[in-house]
């Protein structure tokens, strides 16, 4: 009997739902408050959320080639293994099973769980069950199969449009005192300009992190090769306009000194805007948006240690390259993952877990541009149905923006940095002690 695989069965909507669902999180409503902390003024801070659009953007356009190259189960791994090598493409793996993933659903389903308390008036002894019900919930749906985990990001994407775009229409012509100048761009008093410019860019990055977990599901896409970089390019182009009209209104509503620090901003700008019940429609948009942003994360994050264990590259590969009969998913690997971000909803912080990933993230996702420049060199044969426009300034905008984003972590977050890279580098000896171990066991077969 055959062993069962993934099947191509997810389109073009899914796979924009997916962009869209994953990076359309809690960022939007949550972020605000730290960037407005640091920026001190209304025009750095839509200049910042623009600014960090846009190089999402020149990043998506650069990895999208790499995609619909290379459209593998396994997304930004497969790319960096063809580029660099075996231990390269595993450390992103690692990274992306040990920390990305898992750090990603434990600081969302604790955001989750602090909204739910709110809305409901719940006891504080609450909190971390409810986290461990929403992510297990979601594991739980996944495991039907990629078609009901795709359908529930299809429609967790549109419902949670729905809030932002009451927001954004009402709150665009809603009457308001407080006035947003764009021009110039200044700071804050006392603030310096580029600490500001920097700090207020970092302070986004985390909204829109998640777009390159689309090239994941590339082995169950139906024509990757056309619909994988349109979902990438599509998906970051609206996240770009929906985040600076949100933002915008935001600015609009509450004078700078209320958003500062505010996480509160949302629910007492929608207040203003819609009057008492405008509080609790936002929270309820919030849960709505962070549900679909833990689904997005937990439907590509399970295909990551299944993708790695289909090449026997990780301990126990065995076990995690299984893939249920009934409805071709890889559940135990789903289970590692959610047991990975369970432990880190009894040790982590929102604050600490996003701003470690953001960084992890980026090391690789700068090796995934220079990679463009690499294959473009090496291997200039390769079939690519789409190529980045704007080359070589594209890419190079990416890297640059990249490095920009790594330098600035290191020199204001050290400790969080080292850390990201110490469990990163732990993936270093655990590779050759399975490749020893690999190695031993086929010599006495």
């Amino acid at each position: 009997m055959s062993e069962p695989h993934l099947k191509r069965e997810i389109g073009l909507f899914t796979a924009l739902s997916t962009v869209m669902g994953t990076v359309i999180g809690g960022g939007v409503f949550f972020k605000v408050a730290s960037v407005v902390e640091v920026t001190g003024s209304a025009s750095m801070t839509l200049a910042a959320w623009v600014l960090g659009g846009l190089l999402t953007i020149c990043a998506g356009l650069s990895a999208a080639e790499l995609a619909a190259a290379i459209p593998r189960t396994g997304g930004a791994i497969k790319y960096i293994e063809y580029t660099y090598g075996k231990l390269p493409g595993f450390l992103m793996g690692w990274a992306l099973m040990l920390v990305y993933y898992p750090a990603n659903i434990a600081a969302l389903s604790i955001i989750f769980s602090t909204q739910f308390l709110n809305l409901f008036h719940l006891s504080l002894a609450w909190h971390l069950p409810i986290a461990i019900i929403c992510g297990l919930s979601i594991t739980l749906i996944n495991f039907m199969g990629a078609r009901v985990g795709g359908a529930l990001q299809s429609i967790a994407l549109i419902f949670k449009l729905i809030p932002i775009a009451i927001i954004v229409i009402f709150g665009l012509f809603s009457k308001s005192e407080v006035s947003v100048s764009l021009l110039p761009v200044t700071v804050g008093a006392h603030l310096n300009y580029w600490t500001a410019f920097s700090s207020g860019l970092l302070a986004t990055m985390f909204a829109y992190d998640g777009w390159i977990s689309i090239g994941n599901i590339a082995g169950e896409m139906k024509h990757p090769e056309k619909d994988l970089p349109r979902a990438i390019v599509l998906g970051l182009v609206f996240i770009t306009i929906i985040y600076a009209l949100v933002n915008f209104v935001f600015l609009k509503s509450l004078p700078i000194s209320q958003i500062a620090g505010n996480q509160n901003t949302a629910s007492q700008a929608a207040q203003l805007i819609f009057g008492p019940l405008g509080g609790k429609l936002v929270t309820i948009g919030i849960l709505i948006s962070v549900y679909g942003a833990i689904n997005g994360y937990t439907l590509t994050g399970m295909r990551i240690p299944f993708a790695m264990a289909s090449e026997d590259a990780l301990p126990f590969s065995q076990h995690l390259k299984k893939i249920s009969r009934r409805t071709y998913v890889p559940y135990f690997a789903g289970l590692v993952e959610f047991g990975i971000a369970l432990i880190m909803m009894f040790m982590g912080s929102f604050d600490t877990l996003t701003d470690m990933l953001v960084f992890v993230m980026w090391i690789f996702n700068v090796m995934l541009f220079i990679a463009l420049f690499i294959l473009r060199r090496r291997e200039p044969e390769l079939k690519r149905p789409y190529k980045v426009p704007g080359y070589p300034v594209i890419p190079i905008i990416a890297i640059i923006g990249g490095l920009f984003i790594l330098i600035v972590t290191i020199l204001t977050q050290f400790g969080l940095a080292i850390t990201g890279l110490i469990l990163t580098g732990i993936g270093i000896p655990v590779y050759y002690y399975h490749q020893r171990h690999t190695q031993a066991s086929s010599k006495t077969k």
